[in-house]
């Protein structure tokens, strides 16, 4: 069974991925090979630089995702252009070491998709996880991870799907509100549940 693990911005589900992994279940960090597929060298970096110019390079060559940000979070249209550049590399590496885990006898396998509902990837998977904090948390806890305020914080939660929509569409929710000992119980709790509905 593939789960997609998504959630809003700073709602915790890094920390959920981190408990899963902790108990074995493979989890395909789409954040992560999002850095990879634009390593110097390979098709999307090319197309990015061809696109935006040497401006969101660090002079090493490496790509300085801060400026890239700057441009595609105020500009809609570049951060379509963007998504068009990585989000086909993305997917492609994702069903890649999905496929490699179900193939090594693995039943369950988390995909942790942030942008899950954004980019409609419904249909690579079979069930949806959302993890989930009210809005207004959410904003609090944006605003002191990345040391920005209200309004930049704002901004960014405004790219995505609001939080309570992304609950609705979740077969399964994990209330990321209380203490770690809470979100690991009900993690613990829905493995049961899929280790249940996953076995022949």
């Amino acid at each position: 069974m593939i789960l997609g693990l998504t959630g809003g911005i700073a709602s915790g589900k890094s920390t959920v991925a981190a408990l899963l992994r902790q108990r074995g279940i493979p989890v395909v960090d789409a954040d992560l090979i999002a850095r990879q597929v634009v390593e110097p060298g390979l098709p999307a970096y090319q197309a990015i630089v061809n696109h935006f110019g040497q401006g969101v390079l660090f002079p090493d060559g490496q790509l300085n995702r801060k400026a890239l940000g700057e441009i595609v979070f105020s500009n809609e249209e570049q951060r379509q252009v963007l998504n068009g550049i990585v989000h086909p590399e993305i997917r492609r590496e994702m069903r890649r070491q999905t496929e490699a885990a179900l193939n090594r006898g693995e039943n369950i396998v988390f995909q942790d998709i942030p942008l899950l509902f954004e980019s409609r990837l419904q249909h690579m998977v079979d069930k949806i996880v959302v993890v989930y904090v009210p809005a207004s948390l959410q904003l609090s806890r944006l605003m002191q991870r990345d040391d920005i305020d209200e309004e930049q914080a704002l901004k960014r939660l405004q790219t995505q799907l609001p939080i309570e929509q992304k609950k609705e569409q979740a077969d399964f929710v994990i209330d990321n509100q209380g203490t770690r000992e809470e979100t690991e119980r009900q993690v613990e709790h829905l493995l049961a549940t899929l280790h249940t509905e996953s076995s022949p």
